[in-house]
């Protein structure tokens, strides 16, 4: 079961919006490196991927070898994904039909809306909101 609630740091929240604004209109997409905790988990490192889609300004599809080497990546530092992220450039703010149909991870997936500059996270393929918190992860 995914994660009640996510915690991002600052410094992955400021990387993740770069993501997204530098890649619009396209969506970004990438992944979240972290620690497990009781009920949560903590986004230590962020992991931006190639969006491969056939049409990257409504959906994203992320690169199977950058994903692949982001994984490996964190497994060498003893992380473990925790989260995968992508961005709306124009919105819902909420997951599409395609984001439901094509999850794949037992994470949450944070959506970037930036129209409304919000990041929200959800359990995908259900669709029920995790908790977002922006602070800095216990040590």
């Amino acid at each position: 079961m995914p994660p009640v609630t996510l915690i991002l740091p600052p410094v992955l929240v400021d990387a993740l919006w770069t993501h997204a604004e530098r890649e619009a209109p396209r969506e970004c997409v990438g992944a979240l490196g972290g620690h497990m905790t009781d009920g949560g988990a903590e986004a230590v490192a962020l992991y931006p991927l190639a969006n491969v889609s056939p049409d990257p300004e409504r959906t994203y599809l992320a690169d199977p070898g950058h994903l692949l080497r982001a994984l490996r990546a964190m497994e060498a530092v003893g992380l473990t994904l925790v989260g995968l992220y992508h961005s709306h450039p124009h919105g819902p703010e909420g997951p599409s039909v395609t984001d439901t149909r094509l999850a794949a991870y037992p994470v949450p997936y944070v959506i970037a809306d930036l129209r409304t500059r919000r990041l929200r996270a959800y359990r995908l393929p259900e669709g029920s909101p995790v908790g977002l918190r922006f602070g800095e992860p216990r040590e």
